[in-house]
């Protein structure tokens, strides 16, 4: 998402937000962000449809499977992998090309967490940017060189 902001200043900002696919690895993470790859996600899913397979196969042909059973499993099945979606970080970022008098370039980048999030917050920067000219310096965005 990308939305255009006028400052109060005057300046142009450009406050866009981007889902973030793998997690940005932070100095202080560093030494427990161990990250094996998808393989483990693959077979884990794997064996549970495997064993769901199981499940249905093995089941005799006098027992009646009440539809809230099949739902249930399903949601069960699909709780973690929608969490894992909606869960993921998004990078937040502000920035202005300047202006030729006075102000220079800026960007600011920050990260939160689920897509409502991001959106809430991009829209806070915005409505910073325009009272104050700038977004939040207690905020989730920081000013970057």
């Amino acid at each position: 998402m990308n939305r255009v902001v006028r400052g109060s200043d005057g300046r142009m900002w450009t406050v866009s937000t981007n889902v973030e696919w793998s997690n940005p690895i932070a100095a202080d993470e560093f030494e427990h962000d161990v990250n094996g790859g998808p393989l483990s996600g693959i077979i884990m899913g794997a064996i549970l449809l495997f064993l769901a397979v199981v499940f249905v196969v093995w089941t005799p042909d006098e027992v009646i499977v009440p539809p809230w059973l099949v739902l249930a499993l399903v949601v069960a099945a699909l709780f973690f992998p929608v969490r894992w979606m909606l869960r993921r970080p998004w990078t937040i970022r502000a920035e202005t090309p300047g202006d030729h008098d006075e102000h220079p370039p800026e960007t600011w980048i920050g990260v939160v967490r689920g897509g409502v999030t991001a959106r809430q917050e991009a829209a806070n920067v915005a409505r910073q940017i325009e009272l104050y000219a700038e977004p939040d310096m207690n905020g989730n965005l920081q000013p970057v060189e």
